[in-house]
């Protein structure tokens, strides 16, 4: 499959880098507008500034990992031009945009696979099986608070420009908790507040939502970006219900320089009235393994013809509940949700 990747950050160049060591991918093109500092691997590949000019070798597939204000625009540009798609999460900054990535998907009849890393961790898999087993309704505790300065600071405030922490690392957890209540969410709550001068005035830094689910269930999730956030209790990982509670129980976790930390899991604590087990996940793959992983899954997709029905609906219920809670943080009300697709 011909491959041109746009956007060469870290998770540009980590899926990049999964193309170039495929058996089935041959990247044709890389995309940034800036010099980007490419590993050995990549630096062979021809090199663009613009989106147009990837898309005019005519790929096979295209990997869109730039900024999130401009993935429904690529998506959908992209599939028009004949191509498959895998972008970054968040699918879109608006709910009607991601709904507009996916139509075209389905009309068009391509495939299309949003980034959520973790659907792909063996871990992860464990923990929601783990409490899906335990039974609802559910309580979801959740946050993702990092201490970032120097490159990293500068990073989130750039993607800050467009979107809320709370949205681009909220989408991963909300999944999460969708993937283990299995209910359609009813209504979101958020708050919010700007931490630093070096950012937008209408922007915030810090935000936590709060989501109600049709079949009782409860969750919160917090994030936080920038060199004041504290480190303490900023990853938190816990699923409580009537018959016990499933949680991550690895220390030091998502500081802002360890991207693996972010994923990593390291031990799922089962807590049930009658005792405990420690379920150990020993070996676990690092980021650019799951990277890998998750092109290896869009490849197959495409070569199998797995139905992305179910994967796209749950991608734009998970941004709307997230989209829902930025909503009340500026408006100061709580956002009832209609019927998700």
């Amino acid at each position: 499959m011909r491959v041109v990747v746009a956007g060469l950050g870290n998770m540009g160049r980590s899926h990049a880098l999964a193309y170039h060591a495929h058996p089935q991918a041959e990247i044709v093109g890389l995309v940034n507008r800036s010099e980007a500092d490419l590993p050995e691997d990549l630096q062979g590949y021809p090199r663009f500034k613009t989106f147009e000019e990837g898309l005019a070798l005519r790929p096979d597939l295209v990997c869109i990992a730039t900024y999130s204000d401009s993935h429904a625009d690529y998506a959908i540009a992209a599939m028009e031009a004949g191509a498959d798609v895998f972008v970054e999460k968040p699918l879109a900054t608006s709910v009607a945009d991601a709904r507009r990535v996916v139509e075209t998907a389905q009309r068009l009849s391509r495939k299309l696979v949003i980034g959520y890393i973790l659907r792909h961790h063996p871990s992860w898999q464990r923990l929601i099986s783990e409490a899906r087993d335990l039974g609802g309704p559910y309580v979801f505790r959740m946050n993702l608070n990092q201490q970032s300065d120097g490159p990293t600071w500068e990073t989130h405030k750039a993607l800050m420009q467009t979107t809320s922490p709370i949205v681009d690392c909220g989408v991963h957890y909300v999944d999460v908790m969708c993937q283990i209540t299995d209910a359609a969410p009813v209504r979101v709550s958020g708050m919010g507040l700007r931490l630093s001068e070096e950012i937008a005035p209408e922007m915030y830094n810090y935000g936590q939502l709060q989501v109600w689910f049709a079949d009782g269930s409860v969750g919160w999730y917090e994030a936080g970006w920038g060199p004041m956030m504290s480190e303490t209790a900023f990853f938190v990982k816990d699923v409580v219900s009537p018959a016990g509670a499933v949680s991550i129980t690895e220390g030091n976790k998502g500081a802002s320089d360890d991207v693996d930390g972010h994923t990593k899991v390291g031990g799922i604590l089962v807590h049930r009235p009658g005792g405990d087990q420690l379920i150990e996940m020993p070996d676990e793959p690092g980021h650019q393994e799951l990277c890998d992983a998750e092109q290896a899954f869009m490849i197959r997709a495409i070569a199998e013809d797995i139905d992305l029905t179910r994967h796209m609906s749950d991608a734009i219920q998970s941004l709307a509940i997230c989209l829902a809670a930025d909503e009340s943080i500026r408006t100061g009300q709580p956002v009832a949700l209609g019927e998700q697709p």
